[in-house]
């Protein structure tokens, strides 16, 4: 039989933030999850990753690899949502170029620090990290054509709330029940392409991506 338990979410958050902030300021401690540059180079992260200094990677608590998704395409303009200590951001500000755009939000003052700090040693002026949380994105409507993930939405209680506000920030929308149009791994996709929403995603999936486009070539 079910069991409901009340949760009290903002002290949820706030010992989210505790343990983050944690991972930031003592990134060589020994946490419950795994962390750092080994951990991004078992799950098989792009070459992109040896440029990321390790202010930002020596605080890398990603929980999967969102690239085995695909590549961004130059001039997209990328929401990372739960960014942390910006080591997907700054890869995505490489994949985008110049022309392209990241923004990172987080709600761990300590790792958005980091996150600035790694962007500025990379010297990288396409990227900007915002304090802010996943549930009430504080960005006009169609503000990006991507939105990358890799487990916050694990550690919200509101999905619902995530999920809802995602479309409205996003430049395109479709069903979310439609199949992925990604490449496979080491595929090229075309310069055009977009994957709609990943299905796991808005279920709480760790590393995952959001695109959408009117059509897309493969199913």
């Amino acid at each position: 039989m079910a069991v409901e338990v009340e949760i009290d979410v903002q002290v949820l958050k706030s010992e989210i933030k505790k343990t983050y902030a944690s991972v930031s300021q003592e990134p060589e401690k020994d946490f419950i999850f795994p962390t750092g540059r080994p951990w991004a180079e078992d799950l098989g992260y792009p070459a992109e990753l040896a440029n990321v200094p390790e202010t930002a990677v020596g605080s890398f608590a990603g929980v999967a690899n969102p690239w085995q998704l695909g590549r961004l395409a130059p001039g997209e303009r990328v929401l990372d949502l739960g960014s942390g200590a910006g080591t997907d951001s700054l890869i995505a500000a490489q994949m985008v170029g110049e022309q392209g755009h990241v923004t990172g939000i987080d709600m761990t003052p300590e790792m958005l620090t980091k996150a600035r700090g790694a962007a500025a040693e990379m010297e990288v002026g396409n990227v900007e990290f915002v304090e802010s949380e996943a549930e009430q994105l504080p960005f006009p409507e169609a503000s990006f054509h991507v939105v990358i993930s890799n487990g916050v939405i694990d550690l919200i209680p509101d999905k619902e709330a995530v999920c809802g506000d995602l479309p409205r920030a996003h430049s395109r929308w479709s069903d979310p029940d439609r199949g992925r149009h990604d490449p496979e791994p080491g595929q090229r996709r075309g310069p055009q392409e977009h994957r709609p929403l990943d299905r796991l995603n808005c279920r709480g999936a760790a590393g995952s991506s959001v695109r959408q486009a009117p059509r897309a070539s493969r199913l």
